[in-house]
């Protein structure tokens, strides 16, 4: 749009960079926004969509990626998350094959050129929504806006709401997505590029192809079919040259004239429409029929308002929310990897101050959309209604309108529709360009809301960098989450801090008192400190709440073990198993209270359950193989030895396990070997050094046995058995020597 570009002149002096060079100044500046985030860690959402997504190991065929979700399991289970997004895990099961395993470095660089990559896209996409498209005699050809689309891309480039979808390997579906979603906006443009000015006559083929870049926009993630909505926005504006308001108005008044529209007497736009619409209709039931069963089961912690019994407090939670998604675009400066759990309490009263934000962000959209209906410059029209466009239509599945989402409000929902805020706020500044002489303040101004950006960015994309500093930063802007303090609380535990993670453990069953991932994970804790009276409290009131809460049913039978209370811990150990029955750990600590009972048939089989289960449990097996040495089964305790060393050779400590079996049964030379492999893998511990003294004692090698025992007692010189089992060789050396004498 020639306006607008003249009004950017003096602000933005674009007309010396060629389209090449304006597009490498956009990826350097996107590039730069986040590359700290380059060599950070899998944070958050990372380590159960990557690290533990069996999906992206070579074991597991590639077709299984059409049956799961975005999470690795099943779509036809009821557990299911059901986002099914099978290109994005294609692309971090390439990942792993590139990076030989789970090294993060690769994920993210990935991450950075693609939002990079659809930064510079982007500077086409803006051209064509900033600039239109005009008429030649050849037929159409993008009218483009350097200056206006420059500074878009720019404003997208370094906006700092993009920064989870960037430094959080997850977001790349969103990424994704959007790549996809451009790509199929600028090929349905394509469509019209040799078509004649009535509009007639357009390229079916690029049509069907947008429609399939849709698709896989789709397979990335759902919001991916937004796009088609997109498409038909532009036709109808930029291609039809339709204006909105006269049509309504025509309509209401019955004219006739609305037969007279040329683009409809020639069909060129129903038939579009109608491609459109098929291709939505298909993708739609095709997803449909791969989910396989209803929508994935959300909590009330993770969208409360979906939850509340009124309409109206529904309706006025949900406006909240999106002048809160209004107000992130607009001042990305508090920004939280999680929004759930307390993080924004309900608004139930219409004396809450909050209010206010909805009538702010309605007075706005109202505004805007006046604008571009009333407006008699077709071309401001145009520009704001596909601003609008690009900002609402992309965020509807997120919107709760259609169906119940699982969150409150999601940053990474935030990067499509950013596209549109930015087309809207550059067509601010082209106006306030045009009202003012002071185009110096104005450039200042764009300049100064760069630079702070991009600084936000850089500082996000550190706390991104580590889960201690992107939890740890949530503090100060929801400090009422209690996710928030669970998560800190987490990753102190796993660091070691017990004592500091019990605090915020504490505070966030404070915040939310049926949260029972914090009571269950506070309640291992204080198992450990041998708070057992407390841990056991905390574990009923979680397995109360929450009936099929295994891990918690499992952990309250350890507790219950360690008071005695055997009938007790053993049916929390069933009721774990009957709520989750591939679970090989409840099976080991059921096999460890019936070794406790004597009931050693009992104990055998279940840890021979828990080695069926996960063929590399290596306690289960250790157990095993310890109790049937025991008991005297030497011969099936050696059994069970070499087939869990088959599964799992490299175990030190079931190679000690089976050389002391080995050295019972006498086959010195066979337990020697063992002995020693064991020590090699853990050479500083005390007991492998002080039974392969033993072993040599009794074999007759007293000064190897000598050597060991004196290296044993080293490690450890309060070890009782090793310190007599010394003695006697000492005295039967003295002995000896006095027999040499």
């Amino acid at each position: 749009m020639a306006e607008l570009d003249a009004a950017l002149d003096h602000v933005i002096p674009s007309s010396v960079l060629p389209p090449i060079w304006a597009k490498l100044v956009v990826g350097f500046v996107s590039l730069l926004c986040f590359a700290r985030s380059y060599d950070g860690d899998f944070v958050f959402d990372d380590s159960e969509a990557i690290v533990n997504n069996k999906d992206l190991q070579a074991e597991t065929p590639l077709g299984d990626l059409w049956h799961h979700d975005f999470w690795g399991s099943k779509l036809s289970s009821n557990t299911s998350h059901k986002s099914y997004r099978p290109l994005t895990v294609l692309t971090f099961r390439m990942n792993y094959y590139w990076s030989g395993g789970f090294h993060p470095v690769g994920f993210h660089v990935v991450n950075l050129l693609l939002h990079s990559g659809i930064s510079v896209l982007l500077v086409d996409v803006f051209s064509v929504l900033l600039g239109g498209l005009q008429y030649t005699s050849k037929g159409r050809r993008l009218n483009l806006a350097p200056r206006a689309s420059l500074l878009a891309a720019l404003l997208f480039a370094v906006h700092p709401v993009h920064t989870e979808c960037v430094a959080g390997v997850v977001g790349r579906a969103d990424l994704l997505c959007s790549l996809f979603v451009l790509l199929s906006f600028l090929g349905y443009c394509e469509a019209f590029r040799e078509s004649s000015k009535e509009g007639a006559h357009f390229s079916t083929c690029w049509v069907l192809l947008s429609i399939l870049l849709g698709a896989a926009a789709m397979l990335c993630k759902e919001q991916g079919i937004t796009v088609l909505g997109l498409n038909a926005v532009f036709d109808i504006l930029v291609i039809g040259k339709l204006n909105i308001l006269e049509i309504v108005q025509k309509v209401l008044h019955k004219d006739k004239s609305l037969e007279n529209f040329g683009v409809l007497r020639n069909g060129g736009l129903l038939f579009r429409m109608t491609l459109l619409t098929l291709g939505g209709t298909i993708m739609l039931y095709v997803r449909w029929k791969i989910m396989g069963t209803g929508p994935p089961a959300f909590t009330e912690v993770d969208n409360p308002a979906s939850f509340a019994d009124s309409v109206v407090v529904r309706a006025i939670n949900y406006n909240y929310y999106y002048s809160l998604n209004a107000w992130l675009l607009l001042c990305p400066w508090w920004l939280c990897f999680d929004w759930s759990m307390g993080c924004i309490p309900l608004i139930k009263s219409v004396s809450d101050g909050r209010i206010i934000a909805l009538a702010a962000l309605w007075l706005c959209l109202i505004g805007l959309i006046c604008q571009a209906l009333c407006s008699e410059d077709s071309h401001k029209r145009r520009i704001l209604t596909l601003g609008l466009g690009f900002l609402v239509i992309p965020f509807l599945p997120a919107s709760n309108l259609f169906f119940r989402v699982g969150f409150v409000v999601a940053e990474r929902v935030l990067y499509l529709p950013s596209v549109g805020y930015c087309v809207l706020l550059t067509f601010g500044f082209g106006a306030l360009s045009k009202q003012t002489k002071k185009k110096k303040l104005i450039a200042a101004l764009i300049l100064g809301i760069l630079i702070i950006n991009m600084l936000r960015c850089m500082v996000r994309s550190g706390e991104w960098r580590s889960e201690e500093q992107l939890f740890r930063s949530a503090l100060s802007v929801c400090p009422l989450n209690a996710k928030v303090h669970y998560n800190v609380g987490k990753n102190l535990a796993d660091n070691g801090n017990q004592t500091a993670a019990i605090r915020y453990y504490r505070e966030a069953v404070r915040l939310n008192p049926k949260y029972v991932h914090a009571m269950n994970n506070l309640g291992n804790i204080l198992k450990e400190r041998n708070e057992l009276r407390e841990a056991e409290e905390l574990l009923s009131l979680a397995v109360q709440i929450q009936p099929d809460f295994a891990a918690a049913w499992m952990n309250l039978g350890i507790v219950q073990n360690s008071l005695k209370r055997f009938k007790a811990a053993e049916h929390s150990y069933r009721t774990a198993i009957r709520h989750r029955r591939k679970y090989p750990d409840c099976y080991y600590n059921l096999g460890r209270l019936y070794a406790d009972l004597n009931r050693h048939m009992d104990a055998l089989n279940a840890w021979r359950n828990a080695t069926v289960l996960k063929p590399e449990h290596s306690l289960a097996w250790n157990n095993m193989i310890i109790l049937l040495d025991n008991t005297g089964n030497l011969a099936q305790a050696e059994a069970v030895g070499r087939e869990a060393l088959e599964l799992i050779p490299n175990d030190h400590s079931l190679m000690f396990s089976l050389a002391n079996v080995l050295g019972k049964s006498q086959k010195y030379k066979e337990s020697e070997a063992l002995f020693l492999k064991a020590i090699k893998a853990s050479p500083k511990a005390a007991s492998y050094h002080g039974n392969l003294a033993v072993l040599y004692h009794r074999w007759g090698h007293l000064d190897l046995a000598k050597k060991h025992y004196e290296i044993s007692l080293q490690l450890d010189p309060a070890a009782p058995g090793t310190k007599e089992n010394y003695g006697l060789l000492r005295r039967k050396l003295q002995q000896l020597q006095k027999k040499d004498v």
